[in-house]
């Protein structure tokens, strides 16, 4: 078949085309050129084709990522803020300055990867950086934050606890760390307490809300004011009769006072003036508890009598449960519970209306005295057993469940509760003889306290909460700052904390 003479329309468009692009000679027209169009067999797709091979009118894609032979990263993704980096230049700026942020970019990253020392030697000195046409310029020193995030991303160990707590939020400010209260470990005063009585089944140190220290030593009763440091003896009860125990109303001026003989005498300390004496226990009163203007008394005859300082009568009901010496009474801070501890391993719990206990504890294997109501949750109660024992166990008694126990190694003499912080302070016998500061509920030591030569069998706290005085069988009492102050309160107490040195107490 022929080929015809005359080009098809996309034959001459494309010669036309071609024609165009060439590139002639000054000395030569363009109509002096002519051009043979028989060889032009090619078809529309073979031409498209050889088209896409050359890239001729290719436009690429713009949501395309164009790809070459060299390799120049895309960062316009990466967010420099994050590192404190400041952006590569733009594409105006000079490949000198894009070529020296690359370096010192690279510089940087080594260093804060691997270290200063890594190995990578730096291609300028610390001082100067040169440039390509020899000039040099001062550098500044490579940023140790490189990897600091913002704000916005950094969490703070509070974001690991279940609560959610993050730093970045407004108006939540991280607490510092807490660091470990340190508590002195030397008394700050002693006094002499001659005739101080080394029998466990006692309680003869007591502190009233009016910051008076009532001491039985012997057959008397000494006080000694805590703010003037003055001394006077309450009572004498002759040669034929000794102090057994001593406890202030939880308000006022009134001291009871348990004798050897089995009664028990109230006494107004602010007149030195007994106001009655009430019989009824045919043995020694060792623990007395006062609940409002009602005072339990429990004794060595194995009862607990119930006395309403107001009746007529010596008292007004007997509780009986223990097979042998009642040595701890301690009334709940709501006067609605009484606890008690005897020789006979026991702890019972009882209430006003019940002449039996009304919650009975036998896990001690030895005596328990020590017995203490805490302040800050209801129905929460500590108690220690002796020798044989020498457990700190806790109970609820509004669920009558055993909470947990703490062996100390030694015999439990006395448990006292802070009222500012939730701790509370043990003291020991045989074989230590320590004072003990614990945090509550982890049980852990705050401090042990040492001094005392003979079992610390004594211990009353200061109505500040704040100090305790713990006496001994070495016939000394020691006056201790254990506890902070409360929140509402200055740090310096009315006691005199700075009033060192030892006095006698009679």
């Amino acid at each position: 078949m022929d080929v015809p003479l005359t080009p098809s329309i996309e034959t001459r468009s494309e010669t036309s085309r071609i024609s165009s692009s060439l590139n002639l000679p000054p000395n030569m027209s363009r109509t002096n050129l002519s051009l043979d169009t028989s060889a032009i067999t090619t078809t529309s797709s073979s031409m498209t084709h050889v088209d896409r091979m050359l890239g001729v009118g290719y436009q690429p894609s713009p949501s395309k990522t164009i790809y070459s032979d060299r390799f120049i990263p895309s960062r316009s993704g990466s967010n420099f803020a994050l590192f404190d980096l400041s952006s590569p230049s733009p594409s105006g700026s000079s490949s000198e300055g894009r070529e020296d942020g690359s370096g010192t970019y690279a510089t940087l990253l080594r260093s804060v990867m691997f270290g200063p020392d890594s190995g990578v030697i730096s291609p300028v000195t610390p001082e100067k950086q040169m440039s390509f046409d020899g000039r040099s310029f001062p550098m500044s020193p490579p940023s140790r934050n490189i990897f600091r995030y913002k704000t916005e991303t950094r969490r703070s160990m509070h974001s690991l606890s279940p609560f959610g707590f993050d730093d970045s939020l407004p108006g939540v400010v991280p607490s510092p760390a807490k660091t470990p209260r340190k508590v002195a470990r030397s008394p700050y005063k002693v006094l002499d307490a001659p005739a101080l009585q080394d029998d466990f089944y006692l309680n003869l140190v007591d502190w009233s809300s009016n910051n008076v220290l009532s001491v039985g030593l012997g057959n008397c009763v000494y006080l000694w004011n805590a703010c003037s440091s003055k001394v006077t003896k309450l009572c004498d009860l002759g040669v034929d009769d000794s102090v057994c125990s001593v406890g202030w109303a939880q308000r006022g001026t009134l001291l009871a006072v348990g004798t050897n003989n089995g009664a028990v005498q109230i006494w107004d300390a602010a007149r030195c003036k007994r106001v009655r004496t009430m019989e009824g226990h045919r043995l020694r009163v060792g623990a007395l508890a006062w609940s409002s203007s009602l005072l339990s008394s429990g004794s060595r005859d194995k009862t607990i009598l119930q006395r309403d300082i107001r009746a007529q009568e010596d008292f007004v009901s007997k509780l009986t449960g223990h097979k042998s010496e009642v040595c701890g009474l301690k009334w709940s801070y709501d006067n609605r519970q009484l606890a008690s501890g005897g020789n006979d391993n026991r702890l019972f719990v009882w209430n006003k209306h019940s002449p039996q206990p009304v919650l009975k504890y036998c896990e001690h294997t030895a005596a328990v005295k020590a017995i203490a109501w805490s302040p800050h949750l209801n129905g929460l109660l500590a108690s220690g057993g002796g020798t044989a024992d020498r457990c700190i166990r806790f109970w609820n008694t509004s669920t009558n469940s055993h909470l947990s126990c703490m062996d100390t190694g030694s015999q439990v003499c006395n448990l006292v509760w802070s009222k500012n912080v939730n701790e509370l302070v043990s003291t020991h016998g045989y074989s230590q003889n320590q004072i003990i500061v614990w945090r509550y509920p982890t049980m852990s030591k705050l401090a042990t306290l040492t001094g005392h030569t003979y079992r610390v069998l004594y211990l009353a706290i200061s109505p500040d909460g704040q100090t305790i005085v713990t006496g001994a069988g070495d016939e000394t009492l020691r006056f201790w700052n254990v506890f902070p102050s409360p929140k509402s309160q200055n740090s310096d107490t009315d006691i005199g904390a700075s009033s060192l040195g030892r006095t006698q107490i009679r």
